[in-house]
């Protein structure tokens, strides 16, 4: 692995129009999963002229999630799909990335964001409600001909034949096709059932969200900012959605008790018992949510391939990280893009374009879960190593700070 922040993908594009004259329509590349990273592979496989064929578990799609963090190696990716001109206005776009420590309510950093990244990657950094991204993903999926979406579709069984693969659901339908991308989230039945992945295993901390109007927000910390708050007992990030009329936080502790969905409710208590020592301006921006939602963090074991004959998988179902460098939605859009067009520049043999997918993609997404990890063990340090971490931070440059992510945000696929 590289620190070059032009870091490349080994899949070379392929031609739209010839693509699209030599794939058989009738045999569409199967997406499992309707989330970020199955809409946005969809649209990257119809972008190569590939049709597809989006398999939901859900009846129906709701409004939820938390916020999420969208840097230029995401944004540049939205814009090629079509989606960033929709999802734009919903978007908050900070001017810095405010460090704090959470209990004197320091500054420790203050490092640009704003026109500073997008210069410098040739893409902005943006921050949205993830239920706004899904959102745009979806109209857009809607719109392109070359994809089909069928919801109520729970995967019961995958069968690889060699020329095809099927998915049964559990009503007993069959769908098939030339291949199976399985974008079906970190409890993904494709890895259980085709990989041998091993059990997920808890990271020991739970992550509670909510989302506020940003005139709640107290005065003296109200800025166009993501800004971040470390503790050793907890840490906090906050930034401006919809548009700045909203504005998401997100609240990470310690956890003896671990949940099993996404949306597990919990008392005000949960965050305000740990947040007892924090700076007073902080205490009153976590007084204000009305319902927190939390999650607990799991981690998954690598795998050595993400690919097996004619199937593979993508996101979270390859590679779930823990969210401390805000990379888990942007490293599944990164996934779509190079899958599509491993598919498109090999379509009569969709086994070998899988495993170069994943190939092109494996030590980079591997790098990016160990420093989510390592970021995460910097936010809660404590005494004498809290106190180097916040004296370095202080004393460099903000810009130097900011540029050691180079090799994640100047990531692009060609």
């Amino acid at each position: 692995m590289t620190n070059d922040s032009e870091e490349r993908s080994a899949v070379p594009p392929a031609n739209n129009r010839d693509v699209g004259n030599r794939l058989p329509r009738t045999a569409p590349v199967l997406v499992l999963g309707g989330g970020i990273g199955g809409l946005a592979t969809a649209l990257a496989l119809a972008r190569q002229g590939i049709a597809s064929r989006v398999l939901e578990r859900r009846a129906e799609f709701e409004p939820e999630g938390a916020g999420i963090q969208l840097g230029p190696n995401g944004t540049r990716i939205l814009a090629e799909l079509g989606v960033a001109e929709k999802l734009e206005p919903l978007a908050g776009k900070p001017d810095t990335l405010h460090a704090r420590d959470a209990v004197s309510g320091a500054t420790l950093a203050r490092m640009p964001l704003g026109r500073w990244i997008a210069e410098r990657h040739g893409a902005p950094y943006w921050v949205a409600h993830r239920s706004d991204l899904h959102g745009a993903l979806l109209a857009r999926v809607r719109a392109e001909p070359l994809i089909s979406l069928e919801l109520d579709f729970e995967a019961r069984r995958i069968d690889d034949a060699g020329g095809t693969v099927t998915v049964h659901d559990v009503q007993g339908r069959g769908e098939s096709g030339t291949a199976l991308i399985a974008a079906d989230g970190i409890r993904s039945r494709t890895r259980e059932d085709q990989f041998d992945g091993g059990p997920m295993r808890y990271a020991g901390k739970s992550a509670a969200r909510a989302v506020i109007p940003a005139s709640d927000m107290p005065a003296e910390i109200a800025e166009n900012a993501t800004q971040i708050w470390l503790s050793p007992r907890a840490h906090v990030v906050h930034y401006p959605v919809r548009g700045g009329r909203e504005v998401a936080i997100v609240f990470v502790r310690r956890d003896p008790l671990p949940s099993d969905d996404w949306s597990t409710e919990v008392s005000q208590g949960f965050v305000t018992d740990t947040a007892r020592t924090f700076a007073e301006p902080l205490r009153r921006l976590l007084d204000r949510p009305g319902l927190w939602r939390k999650w607990a963090l799991y981690e998954l074991p690598p795998l050595a391939t993400w690919a097996k004959g004619r199937i593979a998988l993508l996101g979270d179902a390859a590679h779930p990280t823990l969210p401390f460098l805000a990379q888990g939605g942007v490293l599944a859009l990164e996934d779509a893009v190079v899958v599509a067009a491993s598919l498109a520049a090999r379509p009569q043999d969709p086994a070998s374009a899988l495993s170069a997918y994943s190939a092109a993609r494996l030590d980079r997404a591997t790098r990016v879960v160990a420093e989510a990890r390592r970021n995460g063990r910097i936010y809660h340090l404590d005494g004498v190593m809290a106190m180097a971490r916040n004296a370095t931070m202080k004393l460099t440059p903000p810009a130097l700070l900011m540029s050691r992510y180079d090799w994640v945000y100047g990531w692009r696929a060609s």
